[in-house]
């Protein structure tokens, strides 16, 4: 028996916490004890069914878990390994990790980071990793501390308190925009230079606009993301993750074809393992650990459907982590 986070549809939408059988486990060849999961954008969105998320009914939701394996009939897993788990379509169309157990296919799981303990590497889960894969996206483009400012977009949120932590302690120059200018002293403490009112962003702008940016680190999308595009300098990047503000992208060819701007789409769930591996390497090495407990706060797996509400609803900072 165990306790897990179940989304249900017969025939009205419900969210539950629920004790199941161990034999209602879906297939798959590493069995695993989950100690931590958390609450990314995504986890929001399928437990308080505001997008169609889930794919499979019922569903056991939790994109991201940390734990020990209990059994493994894959040849990179053995019982008493420590593992993370981000993405791959598990709490969208396999049973995820907001539950004491869950079956989980091996190719999937990266070995925990000596640096982290399971606890932190859920601090990070999706968001933060998410967030490692955009700066080296930005490094890949060349873009390099002294260039000039980093625009960070959603800046409390999971993603973008670690991208602020991330760049600052790589020596960059990081602008965060927020909506919460009671959470200034907060971003300067993960190490933004300054802060600026997402309003300046999340408005129709024009389609070239005064340079300023070297980079920047979207989660926001839609207006926000034009306007950072028609901002970016010459020869700059953009790194887009997310649609906090939308899906929508109305911006025209002028900063790419005139700017040499570039556009990187940042693609968490499907990455392959070696970028996964690279990514989570690096945030064991490029992460300050006591910035990211200064983004936690941790919830007990009953408290989690109340806590997605809260961040749907923008009443949240940083990293959410489940104890399960």
């Amino acid at each position: 028996m165990f306790r897990a986070l179940v989304l249900n549809k017969e025939p009205e939408f419900n969210a539950s916490v629920q004790t199941l059988e161990e034999n209602r486990l879906p297939d798959a060849d590493v069995h695993v004890q989950v100690a931590y999961s958390t609450l990314n954008f995504k986890d929001g969105l399928a437990i308080t069914n505001k997008s169609p998320v889930v794919r499979v009914w019922p569903m056991v939701a939790g994109i991201d878990g940390s734990g020990t394996v209990i059994s493994s009939t894959h040849a990179g897993w053995k019982a008493g390994d420590q593992f993370v788990h981000n993405g791959w379509g598990v709490g969208e169309t396999h049973w995820g990790c907001l539950s004491e157990q869950a079956r989980l296919k091996g190719d999937w799981l990266v070995k925990l980071p000596k640096a982290f303990t399971p606890r932190q590497a859920m601090a990070i889960g999706t968001a933060g990793y998410t967030a490692m894969l955009c700066v080296m996206a930005l490094e890949q483009q060349g873009v390099q501390p002294g260039n000039g400012e980093i625009l960070v977009t959603g800046a409390t949120g999971g993603v973008g308190s670690v991208a602020v932590a991330l760049l600052s302690k790589l020596g960059f120059n990081v602008v965060a925009a927020t909506g919460k200018a009671s959470e200034e002293a907060y971003l300067k403490s993960l190490g933004a230079h300054s802060i600026i009112d997402r309003a300046e962003l999340s408005a129709p702008g024009k389609p070239f606009q005064k340079e300023r940016w070297a980079g920047v680190v979207d989660a926001v999308g839609s207006h926000t993301l034009a306007n950072a595009l028609a901002q970016t300098r010459y020869g700059g990047a953009v790194a887009a993750c997310g649609l906090a503000q939308g899906m929508d992208l109305p911006t025209t060819v002028m900063p790419f074809i005139l700017r040499n701007v570039r556009l990187i789409g940042v693609d968490s769930v499907m990455a392959p393992l070696a970028l996964r591996q690279q990514a989570w390497d690096r945030l064991a090495q490029d992460l300050d650990t006591a910035k990211l407990e200064s983004m936690i706060e941790e919830v007990s797996l009953d408290q989690a459907i109340d806590k997605a509400h809260a961040l749907m609803a923008g009443q949240v900072r940083g990293r959410i982590v489940v104890k399960i």
